[in-house]
C-alpha cells in the first residue's frame, strides 16, 4: 500500500516540469482575452468568476484546453499536505489575472492541440462567457483519507462542480446568446435618436390652408343667388320679420260677450244671459246676522259633499281667481284663468257641460274677480294686461272700466258700497284710485307707495276708507282720504313676516281681524278692532304653503258667514280644503275622495249658503254643497 502511494507521488512530481512547460508554451503562442484553467487534484474545486463584457463576447469561441488539466490520483492521503503548498505556488506563477488578447481561429486550434492528462478524457465543455475565470484548486480531503466518489469514472471537465454550478453556467451561456440575438443596444440607440428628433407638439391646432384653385364643397345655386347657367340674379329685398306677441292686448273699448265654447246665437246662451240678468231682482238682500256657534257651524259643514256632477273643467289653464254669485236660488261660479279667460258655470243646468260658458275678455292672467255688490248682474275682472273690465249680462258686453297699458294690475276692491269707486293695486307697488262715474278709462289718482310689489288689496267692510295691501314682505294699512300722489305713508305696518306674503284680508263683517298668508308656512291672524299705530298678533297657524312653481299660491280667505273662520287650500294627502278657527284650531276638512284628487289653491265661500268652490291648476272647479 505504501509503495503504491510513493509511486503515485513520484509520478506527479515528474509531471510538474512537463505541466510548467506546456503552460509557458500556451502563454507564448496564444493571444486571448481571458484564460480559463482548472487543475483537478482532489475532489473539491474553488471557482472564482470575474464579470465579462457582453460587447466583446462571441458565442462558442473558446474551449477548455485539456492540456491544463491533470489526472486525478486515487486520493493519496499521505502526500496531501506536502503537495498542497507546492501546487498553490506553482499556479500563482502560471496563472496571471487580466490577460488581454484577441481571439482567432489559431488560438482555438492551439488550445485543442495542447492537451494535458486529466482524469477525464471523454467530454468537453465550452465556456459560455468571455470572462476571466481564475481557478485556484485546493486539494482538500478528509483526514481519514476516505473518498466519496470514484475519480476514474470518466467525468467531464466540470466534474469538480456541483450540478447546480454546471446548470448555472449553462443558463448564463444561453441567456447571453439570447440577449445578443435581440440586439437591445442597437434598438435602444434607435429609440434615443427618435426621441431627440421628435419635436414638441403645438398647443394650438393650425388651420388648414385654403386652396385657391381647389374645388370646395358643393353649395346650392339658390343660396348663391345664381341661375342654372351661373349668372348672378338680382338681389331681392328682404322684408322685416314680425315677431307676434304671445299675448297681444285686446283692443280698447267694450267687447262682446261671446262664448268660446259654443255658438253665441244659440237659444241656450240667450236663455243663460236672461236668467242671470234677472237674478238680481229675485235675490234677497244679505241681512246682518249674528255668528252661529261653532257646533252648529261644524254640523252644517259636515253636510257639504262633492260628487261627479259638481266637478267640471271650466277654463284653459290654472285658475287664479274665483267668485260665487250671491243668489240664493241658483248657483253660479265664476273663475279667472291664467290664459285670460273668464269661465261661468251654472250648476243648475243638466248635463253640467251645458251650463259652462267661457269668455276671453283679457289676454293675460285674471288675478281678481268680484260680483258687483250694487248689481249682481255685473262681474268685474282685473288682469295682468293692465285692464279692468265689467261684464254686463243684460247688455252681453265686457265694458272697459280702467286701462293702463304701461302697467300690470294685481288686485282691486270697492271703496264705496255702490261700487262706484275702486282701489287698484299694481305689481310695481303703485296704487290707482278709479271712479266709474267719470267718463273715460283713466285713473283719478296714481299713488306711489313704499312697497316694491302689491299682491292683494282689500277694503275694510265697515270703515271703507281704510284698505290693506300685501306687499313683498310687509303688510300696510292706508287711509284713502289721505293718499298723496307723490307718495303716501301707511298708517300701520305689519312686519312680522319673514318671507314673501301672498295675501292679506279684513274679516268680512266687522273687519276686527286680519288674516295673512306667508311663504314661511304660517297663517297669521291680527287684531284690527282698533286701528292705531300698532295691531297685535293674535294667532299663528302652522300650515304648508309651499305650492311650488306650477300651482297657484294659497290665499287664505274668511268665510263671509262666519268671520272667525278662514278657508285655505292644503298640500296634505288625501287632497282636501281646510277651515281653521281664529284661535288656530282646525274646524273642518273637506275630503272629496276620488272627486278631489288635486290641490285647490283658490277657494271661495257663498255669502249666505253653505257652498264652497275650489279651483285647481288644470282649470277644474270642485264644488262642495248641501
Amino acid at each position: 500500500m505504501m509503495s503504491g502511494l510513493c509511486g503515485a507521488v513520484e509520478e506527479k512530481a515528474g509531471s510538474r516540469p512537463l505541466l510548467q512547460a506546456k503552460v509557458n508554451e500556451y502563454k507564448e503562442n496564444q493571444n486571448i482575452s481571458y484564460v480559463s484553467q482548472r487543475l483537478i487534484l482532489e475532489k473539491t474545486a474553488k471557482v472564482c468568476l470575474v464579470p465579462f463584457s457582453l460587447s466583446d463576447y462571441k458565442p462558442n469561441e473558446f474551449k477548455l484546453p485539456k492540456s491544463l488539466l491533470d489526472k486525478n490520483s486515487n486520493n493519496e492521503v499521505a502526500c496531501k499536505k506536502h503537495k498542497k503548498t507546492e501546487i498553490k505556488k506553482t499556479f500563482r506563477e502560471i496563472l496571471t489575472p487580466k490577460m488581454k488578447a484577441t481571439t482567432s481561429s489559431k488560438t482555438e486550434s492551439t488550445l485543442q492541440k495542447s492537451s494535458l492528462d486529466v482524469h477525464t478524457e471523454n467530454h468537453k465543455q465550452h465556456m459560455s462567457t468571455s470572462e476571466t475565470v481564475l481557478l485556484s484548486v485546493d486539494k482538500e480531503g478528509s483526514p481519514d483519507g476516505d473518498s466519496d466518489e470514484d475519480t476514474s469514472s470518466g467525468l467531464d471537465d466540470f466534474s469538480g462542480l456541483s450540478p447546480y454550478e454546471r446548470k448555472r453556467l449553462k443558463n448564463i451561456s444561453e441567456n447571453a446568446n439570447f440577449f445578443a440575438s435581440l440586439q437591445l443596444s442597437e434598438s435602444a440607440a434607435r429609440f434615443r435618436e427618435m426621441i431627440k428628433k421628435r419635436q414638441p407638439s403645438e398647443s394650438r391646432r393650425k388651420k388648414p390652408k385654403k386652396r385657391e384653385n381647389g374645388i370646395g364643397c358643393r353649395r346650392s345655386m339658390r343660396l348663391l343667388n345664381v341661375d342654372p347657367l351661373g349668372v348672378l340674379l338680382p338681389e331681392t329685398p328682404t322684408q322685416p320679420i314680425v315677431v307676434e306677441d304671445e299675448n297681444p292686448l285686446l283692443p280698447p273699448g267694450p267687447l262682446e260677450m261671446t262664448p268660446e265654447n259654443r255658438d253665441d246665437n244659440s237659444e241656450l246662451f240667450k236663455g243663460f244671459l236672461r236668467t242671470w240678468a234677472e237674478v238680481n231682482k229675485t235675490s234677497s238682500k244679505n241681512t246682518e246676522k249674528g255668528l252661529s256657534s261653532i257646533k252648529s257651524y261644524k254640523a252644517n259643514l259636515s253636510g257639504m259633499v262633492i260628487s261627479e256632477d259638481t266637478v267640471c273643467k271650466v277654463t284653459r289653464g290654472s285658475i287664479f281667481s274665483m267668485a260665487l254669485h250671491p243668489s240664493e236660488i241658483r248657483t253660479l261660479v265664476a273663475a279667472g284663468a291664467r290664459s285670460g279667460q273668464v269661465g261661468l258655470w251654472d250648476l243648475t243646468h243638466k248635463p253640467k257641460e251645458d251650463g259652462v260658458y267661457v269668455f276671453q275678455p283679457h289676454s293675460q292672467p285674471v288675478s281678481c274677480l268680484y260680483f258687483s255688490p250694487a248689481n249682481p248682474a255685473h262681474i268685474l275682472s282685473l288682469s295682468y294686461d293692465g285692464t279692468l273690465r265689467c261684464g254686463d249680462f243684460s247688455k252681453a258686453v265686457f265694458e272697459e272700466v280702467y286701462r293702463n297699458e304701461g302697467s300690470s294690475f294685481s288686485s282691486f276692491d270697492f271703496l264705496a258700497e255702490d261700487a262706484s269707486t275702486l282701489i287698484v293695486g299694481h305689481w310695481d307697488g303703485r296704487m290707482s284710485l278709479v271712479d266709474r262715474r267719470t267718463p273715460g278709462t283713466s285713473f283719478e289718482k296714481l299713488i306711489n307707495s313704499s312697497l316694491g310689489k302689491i299682491r292683494t288689496v282689500h277694503v275694510h267692510p265697515v270703515h271703507r276708507h281704510y284698505f290693506i295691501t300685501a306687499g313683498l314682505r310687509d303688510v300696510h294699512i292706508y287711509d284713502a282720504r289721505h293718499l298723496n300722489p307723490k307718495g303716501s305713508q301707511p298708517l300701520i305696518s305689519l312686519s312680522e313676516h319673514t318671507k314673501s306674503i301672498a295675501s292679506a284680508y279684513f274679516s268680512p263683517l266687522t273687519g276686527n281681524r286680519v288674516v295673512t298668508t306667508c311663504a314661511d308656512c304660517k297663517l297669521r291672524i291680527f287684531d284690527s278692532s282698533c286701528i292705531s299705530s300698532q295691531i297685535p298678533l293674535l294667532t299663528t297657524i302652522r300650515h304648508n304653503t309651499n305650492t311650488g312653481r306650477w300651482l297657484t299660491r294659497f290665499r287664505a280667505v274668511w268665510d263671509p258667514k262666519q268671520e272667525d273662520c278662514v278657508i285655505v287650500g292644503s298640500m296634505a294627502y288625501p287632497r282636501q280644503v281646510e277651515i281653521f278657527h281664529e284661535t288656530g284650531k282646525q274646524v273642518h276638512s273637506f275630503l272629496g275622495g276620488e272627486c278631489l284628487v288635486s290641490v285647490c289653491s283658490i277657494n271661495a265661500m257663498h255669502s249666505t249658503r253653505y257652498i264652497l268652490a275650489g279651483g285647481n291648476s288644470s282649470g277644474k272647479i270642485h264644488v262642495f254643497m248641501n
